[in-house]
């Protein structure tokens, strides 16, 4: 799905992330793989934009309750989600299903949301009406209701168990939406001073507290444009690769990884799948490839 977003072409990067031999990784891993395929997402050409401030919003919402479900039931089945994006937009179906599934069971997640950006507008304080720039906002029941009542609660997160790490770009609108919210933002400068290592720590036991696991969604526009240079919204200075890398490690030892994704995979602009392949790379990490 590229609905979200103001650029197209992220629609492809499951494609691409496939190409770039997902499947045949995880299962040197000796995991299994199910591979779902594609969610049936029509093209922005064939569709009214709807609203200025909330562009393809209906659309969105209907991928996003079908993906919801999906995430769901491979959770109600024992299996781990592992969601290909597409821009982020998306996030607000997986999340959902995600939680429901815990809810369900008595018991809440928290959310670790790797992202150059905080993606906390609402359809009032967007500048762009994207709503890729919009979901962390919905799962916080901040955003617009199509997104914010998907399975029928909100929110779907505590905010107390939510941790943004990479952020490098965000609009004032986004700023007053944070400082409200209390929500806990890391940005590129405390990843310069404190190192990725402590960062990592603070946010795992963030996400951790009180919780059955949690959800990791990873732009990959957090990582450096010289690592990752083919995503949606590229912003300078960003995660190395190893720092990339470190985090999924982390996230792997931590044991309680719930469910997965990765996102704002955009072909058009990529050198030789180099962005593709780093998701393949870091999916990985994240579920058990060790260097020793």
């Amino acid at each position: 799905m590229d609905l979200g977003a103001g650029r197209r072409g992220v629609d492809m990067g499951p494609s691409a992330i496939r190409i770039a031999g997902l499947h045949e990784k995880l299962r040197s891993l000796g995991l299994s793989v199910i591979e779902k395929g594609d969610l049936n997402v029509r093209i922005p050409e064939a569709l009214s934009r709807g609203e200025r401030r909330q562009v393809f919003l209906e659309e969105i919402a209907a991928v996003c309750r079908e993906l919801s479900r999906q995430v769901r039931e491979a959770l109600d089945q024992e299996f781990m989600p592992l969601v290909l994006g597409g821009d982020h937009s998306l996030a607000a179906g997986s999340v959902a299903g995600a939680a429901a599934h815990f809810r369900n069971a008595g018991k809440k997640i928290g959310l670790l949301w790797i992202d150059a950006h905080t993606d906390m507008n609402t359809p009032e304080t967007s500048p762009s009406g994207n709503v890729h720039g919009m979901p962390l906002a919905a799962i916080l029941g901040l955003g617009p209701a199509e997104l914010c009542d998907l399975e029928g609660f909100t929110p779907k997160i505590e905010v107390a168990n939510i941790v943004v790490i990479g952020t490098r770009s965000v609009d004032d609108g986004e700023r007053q939406n944070i400082r409200r919210s209390g929500l806990r933002v890391v940005t590129m400068k405390e990843i310069d001073k404190r190192g990725l290592r402590s960062v990592m720590e603070e946010a795992l036991e963030i996400v951790n507290r009180g919780t059955a696991g949690f959800h990791c969604s990873f732009d990959l526009d957090a990582v450096d444009p010289q690592s990752a240079p083919g995503v949606g919204t590229p912003v300078p200075g960003g995660m190395t690769y190893r720092e990339s890398h470190l985090a999924m490690e982390m996230v792997h030892d931590s044991r309680s990884l719930l469910s997965l994704e990765f996102v704002e995979v955009n072909p058009v602009l990529d050198q030789s799948n180099i962005t593709g392949s780093l998701a393949v790379e870091l999916a990985t990490s994240a579920l058990g490839k060790k260097i020793l």
